[in-house]
C-alpha cells in the first residue's frame, strides 16, 4: 500500500495540464488548462501568476465582459448543453481586479462551449489565489470531441512551462547581478 507521500493528488491522476503563458502579451500572467480524460478542460490561473506568486488579495471578479455579454448568462442545459456561450482562445472569460488595483483579464485558452463558470468567485474571490486548481478554477469548457487535441497540442507541458520558468528566473537573476555591479 502506498504511502501518503507518494498518492498523487485528484488533479494530478485525473487531468493532464496545458499552460499559456504571458497572457494577453503581458509577462508572467500564466493560465493553465486542466484537460480531464473525459476531455472537459478546467480553466485556472497558473501557479506562477502574479495573483498566486505575489499573494495578492483579490478584491473582485467581473464576469461582465464587454457591455452585451455577460459570462455568468451562459446556461448549459441538456445533454447537448444547448444554451451554453460558444467561446474561443483568445476571449475573455472575467477581469480580476486586485486590492492594489491591478487588474488582470483571464482568458478561456480553448475553443468550446463554456459549460460553467464559477460564481463561488463573486462571494468568495480569494479562491482564485489561494486554491486556483480546486474550488478556485475560473470555467468548465467542452470543446468538440475533433478539436480537443488540435487546442490543447498548442499548450505547454508541464516541462516546458518549467523550463520556461526557469528561463524567467535565469534572466530575471541576470538582470538583478547586472544592478549590482553597476552599484
Amino acid at each position: 500500500m502506498a504511502c501518503d507521500s507518494e498518492r498523487q493528488s485528484f488533479i494530478d491522476r485525473y487531468f493532464t495540464r496545458g499552460y499559456v503563458v504571458d497572457n494577453n502579451g503581458n509577462s508572467g500572467e500564466d493560465q493553465c488548462v486542466l484537460l480531464h480524460s473525459n476531455k472537459l478542460c478546467v480553466i485556472t490561473i497558473a501557479p506562477e501568476h502574479p495573483i498566486v506568486k505575489q499573494g495578492s488579495k483579490v478584491s473582485d471578479i467581473n464576469f461582465q465582459v464587454s457591455s452585451k455579454l455577460n459570462r455568468l448568462d451562459s446556461k448549459a442545459v441538456g445533454k447537448s448543453k444547448k444554451g451554453a456561450q460558444w467561446i474561443m482562445p483568445d476571449a475573455p472569460l472575467c477581469e480580476v481586479t486586485c486590492s492594489d488595483g491591478k487588474k488582470y483579464i483571464l482568458n478561456c485558452c480553448m475553443k468550446g462551449k463554456l459549460i460553467e463558470i464559477n460564481d463561488e468567485l463573486i462571494s468568495k474571490p480569494e479562491l482564485l489565489n489561494e486554491k486556483p486548481e480546486t474550488e478556485g478554477y475560473v470555467a468548465v469548457i467542452l470543446p468538440k470531441l475533433q478539436e480537443v487535441s488540435l487546442y490543447f497540442d498548442k499548450l505547454l507541458t508541464t516541462q516546458q512551462y518549467e523550463e520556461i520558468l526557469e528561463k524567467r528566473k535565469s534572466s530575471l537573476k541576470g538582470t538583478t547581478d547586472e544592478s549590482q555591479k553597476n552599484l
